[in-house]
């Protein structure tokens, strides 16, 4: 999908940070405005976070609606939901965020469901980054409880596993 709109929009590297933007937030573009769900965001909020004027923000919308493969991808993009990861302590969660060797390596996440299950942990929630958006892809898992140190060292045993970080 990244390649895509980077084909798309390689000619303006401003309207590129500001589809990025669109993206990681999973805003949807519809017409000249841009939504999150049913919220409308201005545009002047976009520029902000992209670091562009205001005008390029318009402009990214322009072309987007004016490119039926953009418009395809930004009409229907929605947020991925919520996130325990930044509240889990405070809800006694655990936090287990795994950095791959190769995101594309096939195993990670079922293979650390299977560990944590046979800790007798529950998973909660995981929040897996999109490894052509994200410049360091990681899978996050939200678990029941505080995960066992001892548990550590199984984790990266699995295949594809570079790095465990647990909070």
């Amino acid at each position: 999908m990244w390649k895509n709109i980077e084909r798309q929009l390689e000619t303006y590297p401003e309207r590129l940070k500001v589809a990025r933007v669109l993206i990681e937030n999973g805003l949807s573009a519809k017409g000249d405005k841009i939504y999150l769900n049913q919220i409308e965001i201005p545009p002047i909020r976009i520029a902000r976070v992209a670091e562009v004027d205001r005008r390029t923000v318009n402009e990214t919308l322009t072309t987007i609606h004016n490119t039926p493969e953009l418009r395809m991808i930004f009409d229907a993009i929605r947020p991925a939901g919520h996130s325990l990861k930044e509240i889990a302590k405070h809800l006694n969660l655990g936090v287990l965020e795994i950095t791959p060797v190769n995101a594309a390596s096939p195993g990670i996440l079922s293979n650390t469901a299977t560990a944590l299950n046979k800790a007798g942990l529950s998973i909660r929630q995981a929040i897996v980054d999109d490894p052509e958006l994200s410049p360091e892809p990681k899978l996050t898992l939200i678990v029941e409880r505080k995960i066992p140190g001892e548990l550590i060292p199984e984790l990266l045993k699995i295949s594809g596993v570079a790095k465990v970080s647990v909070y």
